[in-house]
């Protein structure tokens, strides 16, 4: 069984940074893809980033290209997501997620259970 657990989460100005920790345990998550999620109330879940088991090629959604950054270690359980220049339109509950292909990140398979980021002055 994959259990995935957030923390990172919090209030920030616009242009600040944070930087989200996804620690995960289950015996087939070390060569599952990993990534992240986003969602606001009253709109899908998107998908903001992820990376495969290896760590060595990342995908981002193009709201966020160029801002995040998501980092792994080869075979590891634990995903990173360092957010910079935050706007207010990244305000929103961030999942962990993982299972499936990081170059199609549509359906992982695990979730975790959210953390919040809010941005604002």
């Amino acid at each position: 069984q994959v259990e995935l657990v957030e923390s990172g989460g919090g209030l920030v100005r616009p242009g600040g940074s944070l930087r989200l920790s996804c620690s995960g345990s289950g015996r087939t998550l070390a060569t599952a893809a990993m990534g992240w999620f986003r969602q606001v109330p009253g709109k899908e879940r998107e998908f903001v980033a992820s990376t495969p088991w290896t760590g060595a090629s990342t995908y981002y959604s193009d709201a966020v290209k160029g801002r995040f950054t998501i980092s792994r270690e080869h075979a590891a359980t634990v995903v990173y997501l360092q957010m910079n220049d935050l706007k207010p339109e990244d305000t929103a509950v961030y999942y962990c997620a993982a299972g499936g292909f990081a170059a199609s990140f549509t359906n992982p398979r695990h979730w975790g259970q959210g953390t919040q980021v809010t941005v604002s002055s």
